[in-house]
């Protein structure tokens, strides 16, 4: 079935569908991974964005129950070089197709992919519209220019959790009666982590849970006061899409929650944590989005090969003055990628330590993350 993108520059890129008829609007972006398509898709960061891949055959191994990292697709629509029609994996459940198809999410293929990219790298990721409805360019290329611009948008409301849920046996869990009386569960020796929720990926609660964490994920408007009450024994702050500067409830909570307890921050997270601290955002060119970007960790020297997915950068600068120093920097275009205070309990990454392309080169944060708490933690009264 033919399909079109058309993008706000005017740009047309013609293909078809694999996955039926279909109209979607959203920012086009590209990543550079050679595989982990599921999770991509799954990715609660992409929420809003049209995401093309670089790697050319995609739907080589289907989809399974495991690799998600949401309870849903997130993309507006998947652009690929060439589908796979028949996976082979012995993992597989199902195909992509058929994946996209259940979620009401266009698959495009036949897109040139390559000349997509370059574009993107040149001109900037830039909004798009695609149709098999509608072929007429110029209309199509109104669509785009229509679509909600990501600077200054607020998609987190689209994606965090709607009530406190207990990452539980690998599933979030609600939570009965909600926070009203909540006691957190009795694991002797566990670390009690309030994660607020801007987009979470699963991983990060996994690598939490498998260091000894008792999980609670909350909303991502909750209030200071309420993680007080909670009393964890540390917060953690999640991944998520859009434009940073505009989550202004998550920077209030974490501008309340500086020195009370450990924090530790991860893509939006490291963004709003740097807000919090009275620094500024701006948007990047392209993004960075794949499983290949080197960053060095300045305090050791060493360079990690990380994941990442994000449009929006903290600028170094504005933190000059804020008693925040700089442990991470990407050496693809020198950005902040990392940061710890100087005075309180707090460190944040611009990356994904739980993505592990490296495979295991940053997963020394979560780690630290625990130590922070070992070192910070107040004794609970007995019940």
């Amino acid at each position: 079935m033919k399909a079109l993108l058309a993008l706000e520059d005017g740009t047309l890129f013609p293909g078809r569908s694999f996955t039926g008829p279909a109209e979607a609007v959203g920012e086009v972006v590209f990543n550079t991974s050679m595989s982990g398509y599921q999770e991509v898709l799954t990715d609660p960061s992409y929420c809003g964005q049209m995401v093309t891949m670089t790697y050319p055959l995609m739907g080589n191994y289907g989809v399974n129950d495991e690799d998600v990292e949401s309870d849903r697709i997130q993309v507006r629509a998947f652009l690929v070089r060439e589908y796979q029609e028949y996976p082979s994996n012995w993992r597989s459940k199902g195909s992509l197709a058929e994946y996209l198809t259940a979620a009401g999410i266009p698959g495009l293929e036949g897109i040139d992919t390559r000349a997509l990219t370059r574009h993107l790298r040149v001109s900037g990721a830039m909004r798009g519209a695609l149709s098999t409805r509608d072929l007429d360019p110029h209309s199509l290329v109104e669509k785009a220019r229509q679509a909600p611009d990501m600077l200054g948008l607020d998609l987190v409301r689209e994606v965090t959790c709607r009530r406190p849920m207990l990452w539980t046996e690998g599933n979030p869990s609600p939570i009965e009666g909600g926070l009203e009386g909540f006691r957190w569960p009795e694991r002797p020796g566990a670390w009690r982590v309030v994660a607020m929720d801007f987009g979470v990926k699963y991983n990060i609660l996994r690598s939490l849970a498998q260091r000894g964490c008792t999980i609670l994920m909350v909303p991502a408007d909750t209030p200071g006061a309420l993680i007080d009450r909670l009393d964890p024994d540390g917060l953690f702050l999640s991944n998520g899409p859009g434009d940073p500067a505009a989550v202004t409830y998550g920077i209030a909570s974490i501008r309340d929650q500086l020195g009370k307890r450990p924090i530790f921050g991860i893509c939006l997270g490291h963004q709003l944590i740097g807000l919090a601290l009275g620094g500024t955002s701006f948007k990047l060119k392209f993004g960075h989005r794949g499983g290949n970007q080197p960053v060095q960790d300045l305090t050791t020297g060493k360079v990690e090969i990380t994941s990442q997915n994000h449009g929006f950068c903290v600028d170094m600068g504005s933190l000059a003055e804020k008693d925040v120093e700089v442990t991470h920097v990407n050496l693809n275009d020198g950005t902040l990628e990392g940061l710890v205070h100087k005075r309180i309990p707090l460190f944040s990454v611009q990356y994904h330590p739980e993505a592990s392309p490296g495979p295991h080169d940053a997963a020394y944060l979560f780690d630290r993350f625990i130590a922070l708490m070992k070192r910070h933690r107040n004794p609970k009264p007995q019940p």
